[in-house]
């Protein structure tokens, strides 16, 4: 039987020498399929010491981080959750010291450390800040894992440089380190932290394995005992099993299911009645069904013959079907409801309708306007995509299909990066680049991890075709496979007598294609946003140096000035 994450837990908290309790600490440990989407969370906080209300702030820091760090979308990965989490609780607690009567005074405001850990699949993502800490304890060798954010001013004094709460703007540290079975992990706050002993540690965790719990309080006894004078938490995680490989499985347990047989016409599947095949590939196989339950039209994608002993190929086939039940958006091909199933395939909605590709046959010289419109559909269903997290890698006039009544929707998310998934998933081998080379981002052949950006330069180059008929680089851009090669492409205007693009169109498409990812608009709505409106910079782009418009071409006439004046200094001299 497959095997999941399992971690044994120890805690203990005390006051110590102090009135009251500031620290506080908690852990969540979820089972079934949100235990593989989101792993489990420990999270300790201490309060400052010169505050009356740092036991609210470390509190409400903890219960915060483990209530929203799972309520945020599936798709995001765990350094996005978390970090928004915290940006989000920071704020808050900012924002009350700025209401109450320690408004000029954050040394008494809502204000605390804090030290956080996700465990995921065979990963355990760190957030830290303030000077609480975390341990790994390997073997016999205890490490720490994070820098106290802690400035000494002198050999008896010291202050904390960052804290939740403590100013508008946080900064969180992060780091992943990857799991071993046995790994135990310890976090302290500095009142434990600064009296502990490795060799008590690893004593303590050893004679008490099976109660972690008791192993904690001897730690914490043993940090009384040498003289800490404040509060004192800690806990303790043992990672006791970890995930199979084939196990961590973002759409649960349906990939245990058998692939069907490939159906029939009037074959009923799980309910679904078969009408006919609408497309057949190397990969899979789709066909056009009738819901039985309320007669619509549904589209089912059967893994192909040929690749159903590939695992992280059907983890793969089945994530289009959970990535479409996660983004709502209209321009965004939905998932059918879901049911029962017998058997492995997807069910996705099917749209009535033509694809961009043959729209674009049909319409050889659309106007602006309809491309723009066009245009800003697919931006709303990208910017779906790249709030969850993903990228969709494969975005082509194949992949967009436009309805009866004119909407239009990204398909096929064969191909899709999902943030939250890369943790838990293997990504099945698609070939050396993703999606059509036609439309791929320059820094895919290069081998580099897509953004946003690349996304944007795919559909800044739909965007060029349907308004020229052509490819913004030819064919050139797949043969050029190193930065020097991709260098010498040269963008190819828009502009020609044919098409009536105005020049400042023409500026924004170079700007969306540009080579360098950083050249690009930063995000899809200021490409859409400049497709309507010329701005100054594009206004004066021709009348930029030669230098900024191409640089290869300004070195190379440089180069070339340089030579014949060389040249010519040259017979000079020689002729005196």
């Amino acid at each position: 039987m497959a095997r999941s994450l399992r971690v044994s837990i120890g805690q203990c908290s005390e006051a110590g020498a102090k009135a009251a309790n500031q620290d506080f600490y908690g852990a969540v440990v979820p089972e079934g399929s949100v235990l593989s989407l989101k792993g489990i969370a420990l999270a300790i906080a201490d309060g400052i010491s010169s505050s009356q209300v740092s036991r609210v702030a470390s509190e409400s820091a903890v219960k915060g981080f483990l209530t929203d760090y799972y309520c945020t979308s599936d798709a995001w990965s765990v350094k996005t959750s978390a970090e928004r989490v915290l940006s989000a609780t920071n704020s808050w607690l900012h924002a009350q010291t700025r209401r109450s009567q320690w408004a000029y005074d954050r040394d008494k405001g809502y204000v605390c450390t804090f030290s956080g850990i996700v465990l995921k699949s065979a990963t355990a993502h760190l957030f830290h800040v303030g000077d609480s800490r975390i341990y790994r304890l390997s073997g016999n060798v205890l490490e720490q894992l994070t820098d106290d954010h802690r400035l000494v001013v002198s050999s008896t004094e010291s202050f904390l440089s960052r804290a939740l709460g403590m100013d508008r703007n946080i900064e969180i540290d992060y780091r992943s380190v990857p799991l071993r079975s046995g790994d135990v992990f310890l976090m302290a706050t500095d009142g434990v932290s600064d009296h502990m002993a490795a060799k008590c540690v690893i004593g303590a965790i050893a004679a008490h394995s099976s109660d972690l719990d008791a192993a904690a309080r001897v730690i914490v006894a043993e940090a009384l005992e040498r003289g800490s004078r404040d509060n004192l938490t800690l806990q303790i995680v043992r990672i006791d099993a970890l995930p199979d490989g084939e196990a961590r499985d973002v759409v649960g347990q349906a990939c245990e299911l058998p692939p069907p047989p490939l159906p029939g016409a009037r074959q009923v599947l799980d309910g679904y009645r078969i009408e006919r095949q609408i497309h057949a590939s190397s990969r899979s196989h789709i066909y056009l069904a009738t819901d039985l339950e309320n007669g619509s039209p549904v589209a089912l994608k059967l893994p192909s013959v040929d690749l159903r002993g590939e695992p992280a190929y059907l983890q793969w086939l089945l994530m289009e079907e959970w990535i479409a039940r996660r983004i709502d958006s209209p321009h965004v091909l939905k998932a059918a409801p879901p049911r029962v199933r017998t058997s492995l395939y997807t069910a996705m909605e099917h749209v009535e309708g033509q694809t961009l590709a043959q729209w674009m046959r049909d319409n050889r010289h659309p106007d602006i306007e309809t491309v723009r419109g066009i245009v800003e559909q697919i931006a709303k269903g990208l910017y779906a995509f790249h709030r969850k997290d993903m990228i969709h890698q494969d975005l082509r006039p194949d992949n967009v299909m436009i309805d009866r009544c004119g909407t239009v929707k990204i398909i096929d998310f064969g191909s899709t990066r999902v943030e939250g998934a890369m943790e838990t998933v293997v990504e099945p081998d698609r070939g050396e680049v993703l999606g059509t080379i036609q439309y791929t981002a320059p820094e895919y052949f290069l081998g580099q991890g897509g953004t946003a950006r690349s996304d944007l330069y795919s559909l800044a180059v739909i965007t060029y075709q349907m308004l020229t008929g052509r490819l913004p680089y030819d064919t050139k851009m797949a043969a050029a496979r190193s930065r020097a090669a991709q260098r010498r492409l040269v963008y190819a205007s828009a502009l020609d007598d044919a098409r009536a693009i105005p020049a400042w169109v023409d500026d924004v498409l170079e700007t969306a294609l540009s080579i360098d990812p950083g050249r690009r608009f930063a995000e899809i709505s200021e490409f859409v946003h400049a497709l309507r409106h010329p701005i100054a910079d594009h206004a004066n782009r021709r009348n930029r140096p030669l230098l900024e418009r191409n640089p290869l071409l300004f070195w190379k006439v440089s180069t070339i000035t340089l030579a014949i004046l060389s040249i010519i200094l040259l017979l000079l001299i020689v002729s005196r």
